[in-house]
């Protein structure tokens, strides 16, 4: 089967405090409605037998338009959340790089911060694509969206790479793994832009 992986569109900031009771879990900005809308053209004349998303806002809102436009339902699935799914504050990558240089430099040389439990973390989202890609044998095609760092230690633990953020990925690229029969999962394409390239303003792009 193949597998599409989508990170999601652009997201609004949560400057909630540390000891708030709430969860941070922002919806899309304009440009990141604008930029999941985008994903039902990369798609276009290609047939999508399934549409999953993680739990969170900004991954379900991103995935909307592809499901209204094929007329399919969203699946949510809870364990393709994000890393910093518990936090009370959410700031978009792209800002990191000026409040808060030291997380920014992390993030570039491919590491999540330190509090994240890698293994765990891998081993859950490994487990939940697994889970889709059971779903759907044969020549099916599930599309998923997520976030960075989901795909990101997929990718690292098909490829063997122990680093948890290998490669960057924008607001809404696109990345195919085709997923064998007898196991053998192989990435076809990582952070598919053309259909998103106008939409990634500088201020937008991780």
């Amino acid at each position: 089967m193949r597998l599409v992986l989508v990170r999601h569109g652009l997201p609004d900031r949560v400057d909630g405090a540390p000891e708030a009771p709430v969860r941070a879990d922002p919806a899309l900005t304009e440009l990141g409605l604008r930029q999941a809308e985008r994903v039902v053209d990369a798609l276009a004349g290609e047939p999508v037998d399934a549409v999953y998303a993680s739990t969170m806002a900004r991954a379900r809102q991103t995935a909307e338009p592809l499901a209204r436009a094929r007329g399919l339902t969203v699946r949510t699935v809870h364990d393709l959340r994000e890393y910093d799914a518990d936090e009370q504050q959410y700031l978009p990558v792209h800002l990191l790089a000026q409040e808060n240089p030291e997380e920014w430099r992390r993030m570039v040389e491919g590491h999540l911060p330190e509090h994240v439990d890698v293994p765990a973390f891998r081993a859950r989202v490994v487990a939940a694509l697994e889970e889709v890609i059971a779903a759907h044998p044969g020549r099916g095609t599930a599309v998923v969206f997520a976030h960075a760092g989901v795909i990101n230690v997929y990718l690292g633990h098909l490829l063997g790479i122990e680093r948890p953020l290998p490669f960057p990925l924008d607001y809404t690229g696109l990345t195919r793994v085709v997923a064998r029969r007898d196991g053998v999962r192989k990435p076809w394409t990582v952070n598919e832009l053309g259909h998103v390239a106008d939409l990634l303003e500088p201020a937008a792009r991780t």
